[in-house]
């Protein structure tokens, strides 16, 4: 692991230091975790916005998707 340093304002640091004990973890662990879930919410966000702008390239063309929904396999 790298060791990183970081300037937090006080508060946050006080409102993590409780979360970490609450979760019993450290303030490391606790950031490292913090940092995975952004970085995630990160990637949804790009994935979404990659579907959004290619919708808007190629639209659905009328009748692409209309299946009567009786015939449709959604596997299982």
């Amino acid at each position: 692991m790298t060791t990183v340093q970081m300037t937090l304002d006080e508060e946050l640091v006080a409102q993590v230091d409780r979360a970490a004990r609450r979760l019993g973890t450290t303030r490391s662990a606790f950031a490292r975790d913090a940092l995975r879930a952004a970085l995630a919410r990160l990637r949804v966000t790009e994935l979404e916005r990659k579907h959004r702008d290619g919708y808007a390239r190629k639209p659905v063309r009328e009748g692409e998707f209309s299946i009567p929904e009786s015939e449709r396999v959604w596997g299982d």
